[in-house]
């Protein structure tokens, strides 16, 4: 089982963007939550599991926070990981020379994460530094993606970054506004849509 789950800015009020959280659960249920950890929380732990969990997300501290409440059970297997193209991104904003941002890539790719490191000791750059610090942070969370990749076990959010498109193209319509309690009950809406929920026909035949 897969959780990709991504902090999304999508309503706005009063001048100010307010945040929902999207999971996707191994590419064919999505639920969307807005300023509500908890039935997140539960949301997930109620669904089936199998005995390896992976959890698939961005940098964002957000996220990993979020799931440090999922899938506790003694039983199962965890397992977090860096989604390679946001991380690949990443390493690309640091800039300078090409041949090293390369290099580091191919590192990164083998999930060899201290040499990485160490390739941008003596950079000066502030970027290099925060990329340093980066990877420092995440260091448990950067496998070995080709042997992951090799072994079926999904390393990008692709299923995520679709699901989030097209809930924005119902809920970010040109123009439209949300008043903060309308906004869970579109969420909801939207991924009964998406998930061919049979009680989402039943409602719209009745």
């Amino acid at each position: 089982m897969y959780y990709f789950i991504r902090d999304v800015p999508e309503e706005k009020e009063g001048g100010q963007w307010r945040d929902y959280k999207l999971v996707s659960l191994h590419g064919n249920v999505c639920e969307a939550f807005f300023q509500d950890p908890e039935g997140l929380k539960n949301w997930s732990n109620v669904q089936p599991l199998s005995p390896i969990v992976t959890f698939l997300g961005d940098g964002h501290p957000g996220i990993w926070n979020a799931v440090e409440s999922f899938a506790t059970q003694s039983w199962l297997i965890r397992r977090e990981v860096l989604d390679w193209y946001h991380l690949k991104e990443n390493l690309f904003k640091v800039g300078g020379s090409l041949k090293r941002l390369e290099a580091v890539e191919h590192l990164l790719w083998r999930g060899f994460v201290n040499k990485a490191i160490d390739a941008f000791d003596g950079v000066k750059s502030k970027r290099a530094k925060n990329f340093q610090a980066y990877l420092t942070k995440h260091y448990q969370r950067i496998p070995d993606y080709q042997y992951y990749q090799q072994l079926g076990i999904v390393i990008g959010s692709g299923d995520v970054e679709s699901k989030i498109k097209q809930v924005g193209a119902r809920v970010k319509l040109s123009g439209a506004r949300w008043h903060l309690h309308n906004v869970s009950r579109i969420l909801r809406l939207r991924c009964a849509y998406l998930n061919h929920s049979p009680l989402l026909s039943v409602n719209v035949l009745s």
